[in-house]
């Protein structure tokens, strides 16, 4: 971001430094911290390329008998291994039981920080741990798969029920939980939780099948959002679901399985639309030497109209969080 400018009526534009000028109603501003290093740069610490004091597993300097924790160091990544430097409240307190055992005698280790995080806005929450997948882009790394969806709050029979969109990041060889990122209006907060504990002990997509965590139709569903991210992600590595993304489609042919009324809001140019229901019955329509990419509002029908295409021989692959993904990553492109 470059600036900020008034424009006519009284709304806003944000000017970037790429020269893309955006308007807007209401801009929110959000902005880091900077240690301040100046004492232990002066005591000749070792200072990290993000700013920070780097701090080894025992949250000793460079020195070793000088000991920091909280938002001044530098810590590893739990996840990539990189180092890091957040600042958030739950791994500095820690940090510090951590340096005073240490200095009581104790041989305890900080395992680095998975950057579990949420914010409030306008009522809603958003919320994230474990790596991104621009950082994991950033560092090169390939072995890595991502799924978007879409699930309720709680049972959606029960009144008040939201949507808690989710993105998962997940390992291709071996289905270890990387990161997740989710956002709504409930049930933000309890979910990531629990998806950061499943870091914390290294588990799989496949363990998040199996989680067995508390339900009743006002707080959850029988199966959870965090179910849910399993059941799909283990899907996908299974070769139930091959899935593709809005941002590498390639020269696939695009399927359409939504009803005729959801084009009227929103269709992409160049898709065959055939409803779910009769698929099984037009399946001479679409091209048996491409692939299928199928499209729904969310991912659901999809799955289903990509299962009937590979049990009849078409090479079929589901897009992630269907149009719904779509209009996501038009939103936030990173």
């Amino acid at each position: 971001m470059a600036g900020f400018r008034q424009a006519a009526g009284g709304a806003l534009e944000v000017l970037t430094r790429s020269g893309k000028t955006h308007p807007a109603d209401i801009v929110i501003l959000a902005l880091g911290v900077r240690p301040d290093t100046t004492l232990a740069r002066t005591a000749g610490l070792e200072i990290g390329e993000r700013g920070g004091i780097r701090v080894d597993e025992q949250m000793r300097t460079s020195h070793p008998d000088i000991f920091a924790v909280g938002d001044v160091v530098e810590v590893r990544d739990f996840v990539t291994g990189e180092w890091s430097l957040i600042a958030l409240a739950g791994p500095a307190n820690r940090q510090g039981r951590i340096a005073a055992d240490v200095i009581a005698g104790r041989q305890s280790r900080f395992r680095g920080t998975q950057g579990t995080s949420i914010i409030g806005l306008f009522g809603a929450a958003a919320a994230w741990v474990g790596a991104s997948e621009k950082t994991l882009k950033r560092l090169g790394d390939d072995d890595y798969e991502k799924t978007y969806l879409y699930p309720n709050s709680h049972a959606g029979y029960y009144p008040g029920a939201t949507p808690v969109p989710m993105k998962v990041l997940f390992r291709k060889s071996d289905g270890r939980l990387l990161g997740a990122q989710a956002v709504g209006m409930d049930g933000v907060d309890k979910r990531i939780s629990a998806l950061a504990m499943a870091i914390q002990m290294g588990a799989t997509i496949y363990d998040l099948e199996e989680a067995e965590l508390c339900y009743a139709p006002q707080f959850g569903s029988a199966k959870d959002p965090v179910n849910f991210a399993g059941m799909v992600a283990a899907d996908i590595l299974r070769g139930d679901m091959p899935v593709a993304h809005w941002d590498a489609l390639g020269d696939g042919v695009l399927l359409d399985v939504r009803e005729m009324f959801e084009l009227a809001v929103e269709s992409v140019p160049g898709a065959i639309h055939i409803p779910l229901a009769q698929l099984r019955s037009r399946l001479g329509e679409l091209p048996r030497d491409r692939e299928i990419c199928v499209i729904c509002r969310s991912g659901g029908r999809a799955y289903y109209a990509t299962r009937v295409l590979l049990q009849n021989g078409l090479n079929a692959k589901t897009i992630a969080g269907g149009m719904l993904s779509r209009y996501h990553s038009q939103l936030l492109p990173d």
